[in-house]
């Protein structure tokens, strides 16, 4: 039997109304991605926002977990699961995004227009991270032992609109 565990919604509270905050300012998506940034630094969640279960991700490929969508669809919060060797394709977005690390280290590599390695980072625990677009098309894979998770906050409902990627680069 598997055992189902559920998280209260009161443990993102914080963040949630940082993030509100942030978003009244009404500042344009690159200001805006820097004040979310500074809301996740301060209320960067744990692992266990997560269960267990969701923890420990998918052999297939990476995860994404729901974590709060608002009620306007201004905004969400997902969590990315990364089993070691999980790669995303090269890609850009459709709105601001801001992610933060929780366990693990997630490898980003940055790309010009035309696809160029234009940058690298290794993003560990406790790093915080925000762009807009233009110039946000990047790559993001677990190259660790160990799964890794981070938490990502994007400028509109992605449950909606099925998910944060505009375009994909091969």
């Amino acid at each position: 039997m598997i055992a189902t565990e559920t998280r209260p919604a009161t443990r993102l509270s914080p963040l949630v109304a940082g993030i509100r905050s942030a978003m009244e300012i009404q500042a344009d998506w690159a200001e805006t991605a820097q004040l979310v940034a500074e809301e996740l630094r301060r209320h960067l969640p744990a692992p266990d926002v997560l269960t267990a279960a969701q923890r420990l991700g998918s052999p297939d490929d990476y995860c994404a977990h729901n974590l709060h969508v608002e009620p306007d669809g201004s905004f969400s919060i997902i969590a990315l699961v990364w089993r070691p060797g999980q790669i995303t394709r090269i890609h850009d977005h459709v709105t601001w995004c801001v992610f933060g690390v929780i366990q693990g280290v997630e490898h980003e590599e940055l790309f010009d227009a035309d696809c160029n390695l234009i940058g690298r980072s290794e993003n560990r625990v406790g790093d915080i991270s925000g762009f807009a677009p233009p110039g946000d098309i990047h790559r993001v894979h677990n190259t660790g032992e160990q799964t890794a998770i981070s938490i990502h906050v994007y400028g509109t409902d992605v449950t909606r609109i099925g998910s944060s990627a505009r375009r994909y680069y091969d």
